[in-house]
């Protein structure tokens, strides 16, 4: 009888344990697959700030796991790992998630190092009056990214020099250096924003659209506090709009920082535009810096973009698409599924290298639908009002039809021009926090 008894409350114990067990085989089965995918297309290096999770710590909740929009954390022998590590594009979700502290944003790896400026407490730079915030100085999280950027401010307010046009230029509009405009603004700043993009945003305007770019509230000069949470790219960047438009904020778009001279009383710097005086200099740029170039007759013209932001505009027309990353490549896919659009892809490679896998073989059967004409050893040599002439692989120079150029080659990094101006560059491997 007692025995009956004992099996009766044992059963849906029992019952409740081998369906977790079966739960979690299937977790960490998952897992080990999309870390052999990872590996197999050789991309295992994060681009920038991701999660470094110590195993020692971590429990195994699968809470990062869950918080991640881009499942880039899965469960791999009962604890959390960063399995597809080019997905990550580090708004620090998982960071928040883990209920144990397992998690912090780092910058680089063990075998591949980042250079990170050196910046005082006060984020001031080694170069007196220079001042850094936000992604280029380590910042990944987008809330703290708009907090330093007030604090920077804060510091500058006791560097003004009368003998300058400007108290502060401030260089980037994204969260960083809108925060910082916001509050160069509250304190009545002699400032000037600029921002190279035609949009602001920085780097979230770069996200894939409808990606989650905030989980947290964030508190902004002026403003006050801000509910956000899961927010998406979109309605973040229309919040900043908003802000823009009814603060009437003193920022010039589509205007590019070309150098920074040491004068008497500040700064000398020189844009595309225009000449400033200024007595400090805020750098709150990211670390894509600015888009690489083809250097080809006709790249100046108005056709010419460096990445994808609405496959839909390009309906019914010849698209070239240059690069033979991730981005070039669902780019084009993406613009293959336009109605009468044309897409040729342009790669100066012999073959895709680091892309994913699945992007490889979408791409194959693309190109076996003659959606896509992949150009692989071409080169552009001429972008003009109507066509591209292009180098094919036999050395054979065509004209084809064109009304759009997308180059997706990448960005030269600013660590030559920091450099340049004397601030002094650490090299992180992956242990140091970014937050």
């Amino acid at each position: 009888m007692q025995t009956t008894t004992l099996l009766i409350y044992l059963a849906p114990f029992l019952i409740i344990l081998t369906l977790y067990i079966l739960r979690q085989k299937r977790k960490n089965r998952r897992g080990h697959e999309r870390l052999n995918e990872a590996k197999e297309a050789g991309l295992t290096e994060p681009a920038s700030i991701h999660p470094a999770i110590d195993l020692s710590r971590c429990c195994g909740s699968g809470a990062c796991v869950k918080a991640c929009p881009e499942k880039a954390l899965s469960i791999v022998n009962g604890k959390a790992m960063l399995t597809d590590p080019t997905h990550c594009i580090g708004h620090g979700a998982c960071l928040t998630a883990c209920p144990v502290d397992a998690i912090q944003l780092v910058f680089g790896t063990e075998k591949r190092g980042m250079d990170i400026p050196l910046v005082n407490p006060n984020f001031e730079t080694n170069v007196d009056n220079i001042f850094i915030a936000g992604e280029l100085g380590g910042m990944g999280l987008i809330r703290k990214a708009a907090e330093q950027g007030k604090q920077a401010i804060d510091s500058i307010l006791s560097k003004k020099n009368t003998g300058n046009d400007l108290d502060v230029m401030i260089i980037g509009a994204g969260p960083a250096g809108l925060s910082a405009t916001l509050a160069a603004k509250e304190q009545k700043l002699k400032y000037i924003t600029i921002e190279q993009e035609s949009s602001l945003g920085g780097a979230i305007f770069k996200y894939p659209r409808n990606k989650v770019a905030m989980t947290q509230p964030v508190t902004l000069p002026i403003i006050g506090r801000v509910e956000m949470f899961d927010i998406s790219k979109e309605e973040l960047l229309g919040f900043w709009l908003r802000v823009l438009r009814e603060q009437e904020l003193n920022v010039n778009f589509h205007e590019r920082m070309e150098s920074v001279v040491k004068t008497e009383n500040g700064y000398e710097v020189k844009t595309s535009k225009a000449t400033y005086q200024t007595a400090n200099v805020l750098l709150a740029i990211g670390r894509q810096g600015t888009p690489r170039t083809l250097d080809v007759p006709g790249e100046s013209q108005p056709k010419v973009v460096y990445r994808l932001i609405d496959a839909e505009q390009y309906k019914g027309q010849h698209v070239l698409v240059v690069g033979g990353g991730d981005s070039a490549l669902e780019a084009a896919l993406a613009l293959s599924e336009q109605p009468d659009t044309t897409v040729t892809l342009s790669y100066r490679s012999e073959a895709f290298g680091r892309v994913k896998g699945k992007n490889r073989d979408r791409l194959a059967q693309a190109e076996a639908n003659s959606k896509i004409s992949v150009q692989l050893k071409s080169n552009v040599k001429e972008i003009r009002l109507e066509t591209v002439v292009m180098e094919l692989a036999n050395k054979e120079v065509v004209e084809i039809p064109n009304l759009a150029v997308i180059i997706c080659a990448g960005g030269v990094l600013p660590t030559p021009f920091l450099k340049d101006i004397g601030v002094m560059i650490e090299t992180h491997y992956g242990k140091t926090s970014a937050v």
